[in-house]
């Protein structure tokens, strides 16, 4: 039984050391129509990164006005 079980993990172990070692084949290359669809979706992303900064900077001051206010700050 242990040689049994000893093989299977040495055919496990060298199943994987062969895996590790396979190459994939590289990407193809990317169509201008891809390259601009992408480069439209990062300008996206970027635009509403930059709007949510903005609404939550401003909700910071807005916090931090209102509770200098209620202790008698200016």
């Amino acid at each position: 039984m242990k040689k049994v079980l000893a093989a299977i993990a040495a055919g496990v172990m060298l199943g994987v050391g062969a895996a590790s070692l396979a190459k994939l084949p590289p990407a193809p290359p990317k169509s201008d129509a891809e390259k601009k669809a992408e480069a439209d979706k990062a300008a996206t992303s970027k635009a509403k990164e930059e709007a949510d900064l903005a609404k939550a900077q401003d909700r910071a001051v807005a916090n931090y006005k209102k509770s200098h206010a209620a202790m008698g700050k200016k």
